[in-house]
């Protein structure tokens, strides 16, 4: 069994898809990041960076101890290793793999994410920084549209946890100020994906648990999420 600290946004879908993909065990446990409950003392005893999601793995591979774990690159490359699917045991393609996760953990999420932020949520609109976001990601589009031109998937011809991690983030396009006509490789991509059964039931899971499918950007969210010390 797995327990998944999770709220709706990219970063928490990606957990919840893969666990869908796998069909492993788990239970959510829902951290409403615009209440502040990422700064509970149960929370911080698992993911001490206050962010989600983390995972608690109840049975780990190794029999001992459940595991904690925070980073959703690090849980992915961690469920795919247990589960045994979505990222090759060794040889250059594990690493293909790993390369395009890291490209979006250290690229794309980043990017898009504050380019999210002075889009639609800074109180003063700075149009050098939204001008420098919007263009950054869509250089960043550019570059997954070259890489899909001529792959199924962006690590190859299989669908792998890059896909999960990079997927989240492009369905928010629009808030990002791109236009998905510019870049039709991710567009046919991106569609594909879309219609993927366990992304449906993981996206749907989500409606569930919080039908705005975001963060209410009220006075208390605004202090929770941005005014951090």
């Amino acid at each position: 069994m797995i327990d998944l600290y999770y709220w709706t946004t990219p970063n928490g879908h990606k957990i919840s898809v893969f666990l869908e993909e796998a069909g492993l065990d788990y239970q959510i446990h829902p951290i409403n990041i615009g209440k502040g409950e990422q700064f509970s003392s149960e929370f911080l005893d698992i993911a001490p960076n206050n962010r989600i999601p983390a995972i608690v793995d109840r049975t780990p591979v190794d029999g001992g101890q459940p595991l904690a774990l925070f980073e959703s690159g690090a849980i992915l490359e961690y469920l795919a290793d247990k589960s045994g699917q979505f990222l090759p045991k060794s040889g250059r393609e594990r690493y293909v793999v790993l390369q395009w996760l890291y490209w979006q953990m250290g690229g794309l999420g980043p990017m898009a994410g504050q380019n999210h932020h002075f889009r639609n949520y800074a109180p003063e609109k700075i149009e050098y920084a939204i001008e420098r976001y919007i263009r950054e990601t869509a250089r960043l589009y550019g570059v997954l549209d070259q890489r899909l031109d001529d792959h199924d998937y962006v690590a190859g011809n299989e669908y792998s946890i890059a896909d999960m991690a990079i997927w989240p983030w492009v369905r928010s396009y629009a808030n990002q100020g791109q236009d998905i006509e510019d870049f039709p490789n991710v567009k046919r991509w991106f569609e594909t994906i879309a219609a993927r059964g366990a992304v449906k039931r993981a996206y749907a899971l989500a409606e569930e648990i919080n039908p705005s499918d975001g963060v209410e950007m009220d006075d208390e969210a605004r202090r929770h999420l941005f005014g951090q010390k």
